[in-house]
Parts: C-alpha cells; sequence; structure tokens
C-alpha cells in the first residue's frame, strides 16, 4: 500500500490493518504528519501540531502490539482535537491571543477517553475564538480554508476539525458545538458531524462558551466511525454535574439498516419558500426520497417558533452566558495580560487587546441583556422562547421519530464575505441553532455535491438521546450515496 493511501482508510480500516501487519501505526502517524507539513502553509486547519507527541505515542503503541496487548477501539487512530479543550502540558488557545500560551494542567474527559481507546492525537485545530463564529474567520491565528475550495470558508467555530477530516489529517476529530458548531462546517467541508444531546458527553476540560448549549462531538467521513467515537467519548463523568448517568447503547447496533419501515421522518413545513440555495432544497429532497423508498413514512411537521425565533433568542442568551463566562480573563488571574497604571486601566488593555472583534461584540451584547434595568426584557423573555420551543419540539416528536432539514442556508460563502454584515453570518445558523436550545442530537452528512463541486449537506435531528434513531435513518441514506470521501486527488462521489 503507498503511504498516501494510509489518508483515505477509515479509522476501522486502519485498526483493521494494524491487525493483519500490513503497516505499523508509526507508518500511518508519519504519513499523517508529513501530509500535514505538506498542507499546512494553504489549509491552516491547526493552531498547534503536535509530531513529537504523536511520534512517541505511536513508537508506544507500535511497541504494545508487538507484545500482544489488547487494542482499544481506536487504537493507532489518528485524532484531531479542537483547541478549546483540554489536554494535560498541550498549549490550549481557543484562538484567541487571550489564551495564547496557555498550557492546562489537566486534560478534558474527552480526551482521556480517547486515550484510553488508544487514539493519537496529532494537533489541536484551528477555531474562531472563543468558538464564536460561522466561518473559522475569526481565529487570532487566521483563517482556515474549505479543501474543496480555497476561497470558500469551512464553516465554524470547529472548522479547523472539520477541514482536518476533509483533508486527510485524520478519520476523526472532535468539535464542539453550541449553535451549529460542528453540524456547519461538517456540511461546508463534506463530512459527518454529530452534536449529541446535552448531556451525553461531559463537559469537563471545554473552554466555556455557553454553559447551557455547549457540546463536545465528533466528525468522520463514514458512520461507523462516527459511531465508534462517540461510543468511547460519550462515557459518564462525574466531574460534569450535567453528565448524565443513564447507560449508553451500543451506536454501532443501530448501523447497517436495511429498512426504514414502520419508521417517520419529518421534513420541515415550508422551508421550501425560505431563502434557502436551490441546491440544498433539492439535497433535502433527495435525502426525503431516499427515506421514503427504503419505506419510511414521510410527515409534515410545523417549527414556526423556532424557525421566526430561535436565532433571536439564541443571540441574547449566548452572548449572555459569554459574558459571564469569559468575564474571568481580566489579565489578573491568568490569560493575556498588558502593563497598566492602574487595575481598571489593566482591565480595559487587557482584554482591549487580548479579545477579537467578533468576542468583544458578543461580550457587549451579553453584558446589556443581563443589565438590571433589561434583563426581563430580554434575557427572561429569551428563555420563555426556549421553553416553548422545546415544547414545538416535544409536539414535532409526538409525530414522527426524526426531522430531515437544511443543515445550512447557502453552499459555502466566499472568505471575507460575510465579515463586514454580523447578521448575514448569524443566519448560517439558522437551522442548527433550535437544537441546541432544545438540548437536542443533531447530525450533519453529505448528500451530494453542487454543480461547482461544493458539498451539499442536509441534517438529521433526533429526540433527546435519540442518536440511535438519528444514526439508522442516516446508515440508509449512506447505503445510498456511500460515506464521505478526501478531497485528496480531487475525489467526488
Amino acid at each position: 500500500m503507498k503511504n498516501n493511501e494510509f489518508l483515505k482508510l477509515s479509522a476501522i480500516e486502519l485498526i483493521s490493518g494494524y491487525k493483519k501487519g500490513s503497516y505499523t501505526i508509526s507508518d500511518v502517524i508519519e504519513t499523517a504528519l508529513e501530509h500535514i507539513e505538506a498542507n499546512e502553509r494553504n489549509l491552516n486547519a491547526l493552531i498547534t501540531p503536535m509530531y513529537e507527541e504523536a511520534r512517541s505515542r505511536a513508537w508506544m503503541l507500535d511497541a504494545a502490539l508487538s507484545r500482544g496487548e489488547d487494542m482499544g477501539p481506536l487504537f493507532g487512530v489518528p485524532v484531531v482535537v479542537k483547541d478549546n479543550i483540554t489536554i494535560d502540558g498541550i498549549r490550549t488557545t481557543c484562538g484567541s491571543r487571550m489564551l495564547e500560551n496557555w498550557i492546562p494542567p489537566y486534560s478534558a474527559h474527552v480526551v482521556e477517553c480517547l486515550e484510553r481507546a488508544g487514539a493519537v492525537i496529532i494537533g489541536k485545530a484551528n477555531m474562531d475564538e472563543f468558538a464564536m463564529g460561522s466561518s473559522t474567520e475569526f481565529s487570532a491565528f487566521g483563517p482556515t480554508l474549505n479543501p474543496w475550495d480555497l476561497s470558500k470558508v469551512p464553516g465554524g467555530s470547529s472548522g479547523g476539525s472539520a477541514a482536518s477530516v476533509a483533508a486527510g489529517y485524520a478519520p476523526i476529530s472532535l468539535g464542539s458545538d453550541t449553535g451549529g458548531s460542528i453540524r456547519q462546517p461538517a456540511a461546508f467541508c463534506g463530512v459527518y458531524g454529530l452534536k449529541p444531546t446535552y448531556g451525553l458527553v461531559s463537559r469537563f476540560g471545554l473552554v466555556a462558551f455557553a454553559s447551557s448549549l455547549d457540546q463536545i462531538g465528533p466528525f468522520a467521513r463514514n458512520l461507523s466511525d462516527l459511531a465508534v467515537v462517540l461510543q468511547v467519548i460519550s462515557e459518564a463523568d462525574t466531574r460534569d454535574a450535567t453528565c448524565v448517568r443513564k447507560e449508553r447503547p451500543n451506536y454501532l447496533d443501530f448501523l447497517n439498516v436495511e429498512s426504514l419501515k414502520g419508521f417517520k421522518v419529518g421534513y420541515l413545513s415550508g422551508y421550501e419558500s425560505m431563502e434557502i440555495d436551490e441546491e440544498i432544497k433539492r439535497g433535502v429532497t433527495q435525502a426525503l426520497r431516499i427515506c421514503q423508498d427504503a419505506g419510511a413514512e414521510i410527515v409534515e411537521v410545523k417549527l414556526p417558533i423556532s424557525t421566526r425565533y430561535g436565532l433571536p433568542c439564541y443571540y441574547t442568551i449566548a452572548p449572555a452566558e459569554a459574558s459571564s463566562n469569559l468575564a474571568r480573563f481580566d489579565g489578573v488571574q491568568y490569560g493575556f495580560s498588558v502593563e497598566a497604571e492602574d487595575l481598571q486601566d489593566l482591565y480595559l488593555k487587557s482584554r482591549g487587546a487580548g479579545f477579537g472583534p467578533e468576542v468583544k461584540r458578543r461580550i457587549l451584547i451579553g453584558t446589556f441583556v443581563l443589565g438590571s434595568s433589561r434583563y426581563d426584557a430580554y434575557y427572561l423573555q429569551a428563555q420563555k422562547v426556549r421553553q416553548l420551543i422545546i415544547r414545538e419540539f416535544d409536539a414535532a416528536f409526538s409525530r414522527a421519530d426524526v426531522l430531515l432539514m437544511p443543515a445550512t442556508p447557502t453552499l459555502p460563502f466566499r472568505r471575507g464575505e460575510k465579515m463586514t454584515d454580523p447578521v448575514k453570518a448569524y443566519m448560517a445558523d439558522l437551522f442548527t441553532i433550535p437544537a441546541n436550545l432544545a438540548g437536542l442530537p443533531g447530525l450533519s452528512m453529505k448528500i451530494s455535491f453542487s454543480h461547482s463541486g461544493l458539498p451539499i449537506g442536509v441534517q438529521l435531528v433526533g429526540k433527546k438521546f435519540g442518536e440511535g434513531d438519528i444514526l439508522k435513518t442516516a446508515s440508509v441514506i449512506e447505503k445510498v450515496i456511500g460515506p464521505a470521501v478526501t478531497t485528496l486527488g480531487g475525489d467526488r462521489k
């Protein structure tokens, strides 16, 4: 096997090759690292490549394999981790100058799970600063570009994680999703991205943006890899009070189904009349047809509150929580700091220079809506709307097992196109935000390619802890369209 063929293999295929002795873990990791070095100048998907750490771990795992030790479910698999997820002793920046030199003394729970499973973390992925953005253009370390078209954005805020998988850096990666930050870049980069139910995956070690909305989830190029990673990282954790203790199913059991007979797939009533690219509409229609051909009953569902008020509700609650969470970065305890004449001057200069424009914008919005004279009119009203959205989804799931809808209103847009108009940028999350407000799981997947060669994504949303139903539906679609592919060699499928 030629070395560059390693880059197209899935995690499960890599492990099979290790077992057969076809190649070593060091062979695979070295190939991945060489590929990163050759492409990072153009793509900028990683903030911190972990070359030496990855080589050392690969050597250790090769030695363990030669001794006949048990192999974990991700044994020797290269993984990229978003740079707001801590790794003990490795710089974690959150894409911000504020944390440019912060080295955490502990690893996130999901990182501990990956390491116990035998994974090899090869780098920390680029991201919008503190996960605030939809294009990965708001990183203090420069924008990540879309591997399918370098003039386009990869989505955000987990754009580096999605681009890494699409470009063949690693078969899987981890991101975080507060309002669509896994599903939107997965759609833009043509890979699978799953936001789990709120509370399924521990947030311990995830630097907080909006604590009631954040969730860690995986990217992959096929559903089997996605299910394996979800199984690994969804282990219960007592260090996160919001992480549920309930038993997790075997997510691989939901794959390889042949029929959706007796299953109801809901589609969003009236989405066709919204401002959505025609090719995305055709993608949703194609996915619905595949489900119907597999025996599913297609039912119409209405989400008028979610589609009309989801965005303003989110952009009230999320900035409010961000304002509170980011108050700790004051130039005193930790984070970016400058010389100043007095304490107030220290706060102003440190936060002014340490935070970028989008983070400042959201802190100001959040501080405004939390003001004592405005709390009832804005923040409290948004929380009431959030409860209405939850009830609306409950009603929708009384009629359908899963919902199928667009992942994004548009195809990947040009770099810089929406930088001067934040409202247009926020609209990129129109279809993903409601699932975060309701705490529901959502999966984004490529359904086809546009006439210009860009990925077209669709989204599946399920009931709370209904990841199995989502995977089951996606599995039927995957059988027809095939798994996602890398950009290596300009693949199209």
